[in-house]
This record gives structure tokens, C-alpha cells and sequence, in this order.
């Protein structure tokens, strides 16, 4: 098969800045030509492929030597981009890689894009569309829970899920549209009622990877997790308790936080964003403290996950449920209740309020989780973390590691276009339309299904997907 590109890209694939290593990487038909050209040892021109070379690489005017580096080679189509490829090795001074990347373009190499060598996998056939947006979705993962669904996905779980979807679909399609070529003979090639059968198969999938999507979502970009309530009811020392570190500060006067603090922090392989914000009350004791209440309801609008902290030695459960459900009055916004400082409360009054919390005069409140703490003393945190986990992940990836989660919004806009088509054959089917609309609708569904691994793509897709790719992947 001869080669979809003739030139020769490089470009610098670890992080820029000083470092004790730099790694620039060629790919295309002259990657070792052009290497070679600049390279002490003569034999790499004719070195095979998965192997390590020592050497000097030498400035091609002059002969100065430029560093000393070790080359990998990889032999097409053995290779990521299924190209001969060269990764060089060499010290991680930003004038050591500007003098051998300046001496790599003199020689006949032209800088990449973004994204090209992942791009030039997929074009390659390396890869499919879903496993290239793996790539990058891999290099920016920063919990264990968003490298395993990258992971999976780059894999190839995803892909191969999809794949057996259309298979599926396809044999019916093809069926459909011979009917429509022996039209005028009014015959049925295709079996209505399997077709019907395969539909609530296919669709209850779909259904489920767009259910996955909302628990992807948070994966891959973490949740916005919401302190509100009183003021001094504890929210900035909860804060320090979760991040581990004085963020915020700390004050017994009432309405230290004027304005919202946020921070990141990873619970069990999940990302959380904890926004710290200023204590609610009715009135605030000047107009800046004003402001940022109005600051904290808006930042609740915009919430993922509300954790409504109160002072247990202060409030009833009745007052509880009121000032929860005044702020996310028309929200359907998770919420977890918090109550804090079990420290100044007696046993009794604890389980009182635990069971006032759950009898039927609070039954809005039943099924909210909550846990009791002294965000002073780190008391209780350890139960309030895996709430939050368990409020957000839920029994399904526990329960099946290899789960395939949707992650990308492209994929779950796609999914949902396929949904929208199954569910017009559906229709079709219990209606009796005509084969041709029944076509249609098919056609259309395994275009966007298409559309995910690449099978059907366009230059502008490409091109929007892999510009958002980092120079040299």
C-alpha cells in the first residue's frame, strides 16, 4: 500500500521548558533519512525497527556537534502513525531542542500541527475516530477513574460495541434497500418482525451509553460540588478538611467569605471542585457581604452537587428542610446534608435530630443522604467522602471495571441523533410506513453511529477534533 503522505513532520512531544530529557518525533517516509543525514552512526539509515541508537547528532553546515541523544526507530507500519518513525532523545534544554529541531527542518522536515500524528494514525488506519479522541482525552486524565475510561476507550471497547451495532443494522438496512429496488414487485426481503426485535435490542444499548454519559461527563471533567448555608456554620473549615490545606480562612466573626473560594481535590478516583461560599442569611450586614450572597445562589443555579452544611447544636430538622428547599426552590440539583459540629452536641440530641431528619414530618428529606461531622476536628470526613462518591458514581463502574462509559460530548450528541432515528423506525415499523422512509431513518441512524469511530467523517470533523490536540501527539 503506498504511503497517504509524502512529506515528513516533526515536533516536540514532551512538555516545553528546561528538563532533564526532551523528546522530538519524526514521522513520514524520510524520518530516517532525514535522521540519518544528521546522525554519528551510518548504520541507522538500514537499522531495523524497534530499536535504540547512541550517538551524536551534528549541526549539517559546519559539523558541530548539536548534543549527544538516543534514537528510537520504528519501521512502518509497526508504528503509531504506521509510518517510519524517529523519536529522539535529548537533553532538555530549550537551546539544545531549538538547535536540533532547526537542524531537522533545514534537512527536509516540516513542523506538525495539532494533533497530526495522532491524525495521520487514524487516516493510516491505526485507529478509529473514538480511539484517536482517547489519545487525548488519556494525556489530560487526572484521577485513576478518568485514566481507566480513556484507557478502555483507546482500547478499543467503545469501538467495538458500536461496530456490532451497525453489523447488526447494516444487514437489515441492505435488506431494506433491495426492497426498494424490486419495489414494483411489492416483495419484503426484510424480516419485520426480527427487525423489530433487533430495534429494542439496539436501542435499549444506545439508551444506555446516553445514561452513561451524565457519569462520564463527571469523569472525565470532574463535578462542582456546592458549600453552602449559614454563615459560621463551618462551610471554609470543611474546606481545609477536604483539601488538606488552609485555602480558606477561618474566623469566628460571621461573614469572613464575602466572595466564593473553589479548589480541586481527587476522592477515590473521582474529581471534585468544592466551592466554598458566603454564609446566607437575610440580612447581611453590609452591601458587600449582600453581594456575595446573591454570589452564592447564583453559584448554586450552576452547581452540580449541593452540599448544604448547617450547624446541628443551631437547627431543628424542619429548619433544615425549609432553607434547603427555599435555595434550590425550581433546581433539580442533587443535594447532601451536612450537619456539623457533632463535637458540641450530646449522643441524645444527635440521634434526636437524626430521627426528626427521617420521620414522616420530614419526608421531603428521606431519601437525602446525610452525614453528621466536626469539620474541626476531621471528624466524620472519611463518611462524608464516600457519600460524595457514592452520590456520584453509584454501584455501575464498581461493578463492572470494564464498562463502557461515554465521555465525549461529541460521542453522546451523535448517540442521540441515532436514538432519534431509531426510535422513527421504530414508529415506522408499528405504523406500517413505507419501506423507503423505513430506509431512511436506518440509514440515518448508522450515519451518526458512523460518525463516532470515523466510518463516516468529513474534513471539517477532522480538522475540529484534532486541532484541539496538543503539538506533537
Amino acid at each position: 500500500m503506498s504511503p497517504l503522505f509524502s512529506d515528513t513532520i516533526v515536533a516536540l512531544s514532551t512538555p516545553p521548558g528546561a528538563g532533564a530529557l526532551a523528546v522530538l518525533r519524526l514521522s513520514g517516509p524520510a524520518a530516517v533519512a532525514i535522521t540519518a543525514a544528521l546522525f554519528s552512526k551510518k548504520s541507522f539509515a538500514q537499522a531495523t525497527g524497534h530499536t535504540l541508537h547512541y550517538g551524536t547528532l551534528r549541526h549539517p553546515g559546519n559539523g558541530e556537534i548539536l548534543d549527544e541523544v538516543v534514537a528510537a526507530l520504528y519501521r512502518g507500519p509497526r508504528s503509531f502513525t504506521r509510518e517510519d518513525v524517529v523519536e529522539i532523545s535529548c537533553h532538555g534544554s530549550d537551546y539544545v531542542v531549538r538547535q536540533v529541531l532547526a537542524a531537522l527542518l533545514r534537512e527536509g522536515a516540516r513542523l506538525a500541527e495539532a494533533g497530526e500524528f495522532t491524525k495521520r494514525a487514524f487516516l493510516n488506519g491505526a485507529m478509529d475516530l473514538a480511539q484517536a479522541e482517547a489519545v487525548a482525552d488519556l494525556i489530560a486524565a487526572d484521577s485513576a477513574l478518568s485514566h481507566r475510561v480513556a484507557l478502555n476507550q483507546l482500547r478499543g471497547g467503545f469501538s467495538q460495541e458500536l461496530r456490532e451495532l451497525r453489523a447488526r443494522l447494516i444487514k437489515f438496512a441492505a435488506l431494506l434497500e433491495l426492497e426498494l429496488d424490486f419495489g414494483e414487485e411489492d416483495v419484503e426481503f426484510a424480516d419485520r418482525t426480527g427487525l423489530a426485535h433487533l430495534l429494542a435490542e439496539v436501542r435499549a444499548v444506545v439508551a444506555g451509553l446516553l445514561r452513561s454519559f451524565e457519569l462520564g461527563n463527571v469523569i472525565k471533567n470532574g463535578i462542582t460540588a456546592v458549600i453552602a448555608g449559614r454563615p459560621n456554620a463551618g462551610k471554609s473549615t470543611l474546606l481545609n478538611a477536604l483539601l488538606r490545606e488552609e485555602r480558606a480562612i477561618v474566623s469566628a466573626i460571621p461573614g469572613t467569605t464575602r466572595d466564593f473560594i473553589e479548589d480541586e481535590v481527587s476522592i477515590d478516583g473521582l474529581r471534585f471542585r468544592f466551592v466554598d461560599t458566603a454564609g446566607l442569611r437575610d440580612n447581611p450586614a453590609d452591601e458587600i457581604e449582600a453581594i456575595g450572597v446573591a454570589r452564592t445562589r447564583q453559584r448554586v443555579r450552576q452547581a452540580a452537587l449541593l452540599l448544604y452544611l448547617f450547624d446541628l447544636t443551631e437547627l431543628t430538622p424542619e429548619e433544615v428542610r425549609a432553607e434547603i428547599q427555599e435555595l434550590t426552590n425550581g433546581l433539580d440539583l442533587p443535594v447532601m446534608a451536612v450537619g456539623n459540629k457533632t463535637d458540641l452536641a450530646s449522643a441524645e440530641d444527635i440521634a434526636a435530630f437524626v430521627s426528626g431528619f427521617r420521620s414522616s414530618q420530614a419526608n421531603q428529606l428521606s431519601e437525602m443522604p446525610l452525614v453528621l461531622l466536626a469539620a474541626g476536628q476531621n471528624h466524620g470526613l472519611e463518611a462524608l467522602q464516600q457519600a460524595l462518591v457514592d452520590q456520584v458514581r453509584g454501584t455501575a463502574l464498581e461493578n463492572n471495571a470494564s464498562a463502557t462509559i461515554v465521555t465525549n460530548v461529541r460521542h453522546a450528541r451523535a448517540l442521540e441523533i441515532a436514538a432519534s432515528h431509531l426510535a422513527a423506525v421504530q414508529t415506522g415499523l408499528d405504523t406500517s410506513r413505507g419501506t423507503e422512509l423505513l430506509a431512511a431513518d436506518l440509514r440515518h441512524a448508522l450515519a451518526a453511529l458512523g460518525e463516532i469511530t470515523g466510518e463516516i467523517s468529513s474534513e471539517d470533523l477532522l480538522t475540529s477534533i484534532f486541532t484541539q490536540f496538543c503539538i506533537g501527539k
